[in-house]
């Protein structure tokens, strides 16, 4: 007698049933590169409709048309520094209609600049890093939410950092912007809770991509040496946490994701192989 045990496994139902969000608007900032690419091939690769903000034109260019070469989705770029206040408060009113009702907003646009002492802090870089990491996601998140709750649907990700946890020497302004940027999340949801919208905070650790090459303004050298000795993340890793989250079924609501790399236990807490043992 045959067996029919094969028949009854694929005729069993799927176990969970995700969000299909194929379909959906989704607003990237700093999409050029790093964190926001990754996230724009990842959301493409889900069938969903870009808004694509960054400040290098070029680089959007170039995405918007690997995109839809490979995935076939409409992609909007949009050449934007977050900090223009004035701009980011028009954009609703000035998208395409085909783009108008964002869905999923992601903040990612940030950086750290420098890794000077309390003492030796620099006003601009403070400013550039308070406006950029905080000012400019409180505007993103009020141009964009305001449509989301006339339409009781949507979903907010900013993309903070461990420092967003845990404070360290030579991180006071940044990570005093990403604590910042915590208690905003955690405000925002509470603002939220009577409505379908979802709000959440992913915090990367020690993630190789062009980060650190800015922080250290250009400095190839010094900022290899900062994944040196482990196996840091990567940018589509974040992305994959950023997709999932966006992906859980409608009643459930992802708060919080800190991800590190394997050899990571805190911001500092990372176990480097000795490099003559590499050798």
């Amino acid at each position: 007698m045959a067996s029919t045990s094969g028949s009854s496994r694929s005729a069993r139902p799927p176990l969970y049933h995700p969000l299909n969000i194929s379909g959906w608007t989704v607003l990237i900032t700093g999409a050029s590169s790093g964190f926001g690419e990754a996230m724009a091939w990842r959301f493409a690769e889900a069938g969903c409709r870009l808004v694509l903000l960054a400040r290098r034109q070029d680089r959007l260019e170039s995405l918007r048309d690997q995109l839809q070469f490979t995935y076939h989705v409409p992609v909007h770029i949009i050449q934007l520094d977050v900090r223009n206040i004035d701009e980011v408060d028009l954009l609703p009113h000035h998208l395409p209609e085909e783009f108008a009702e964002v869905d999923i907003l992601v903040n990612n646009a940030g950086l750290a600049l420098g890794t000077a002492a309390v003492q030796d802090n620099s006003m601009d870089d403070a400013v550039t890093m308070i406006e950029t990491n905080v000012t400019a996601v409180i505007a993103m998140t009020k141009a964009f939410v305001q449509g989301m709750i006339e339409r009781n649907r949507g979903h907010i990700v900013n993309i903070s950092s461990i420092a967003g946890q845990e404070a360290y020497g030579g991180g006071s302004v940044y990570c005093a912007t990403k604590h910042a940027l915590a208690a905003f999340t955690t405000a925002t949801r509470h603002d939220l809770v009577g409505t379908n919208i979802r709000v959440t905070s992913i915090s990367p650790g020690a993630a190789q991509t062009e980060f650190s090459l800015v922080r250290f303004k250009g400095d190839q050298e010094k900022a290899d040496e900062v994944y040196q000795g482990f196996d840091p993340l990567t940018a589509e890793d974040i992305a994959d946490n950023v997709l999932y989250a966006c992906t859980r079924p409608e009643h459930v609501q992802i708060a919080d994701i800190l991800v590190l790399a394997t050899n990571q236990a805190s911001a500092k807490g990372i176990a480097r192989v000795h490099l003559e043992e590499e050798r």
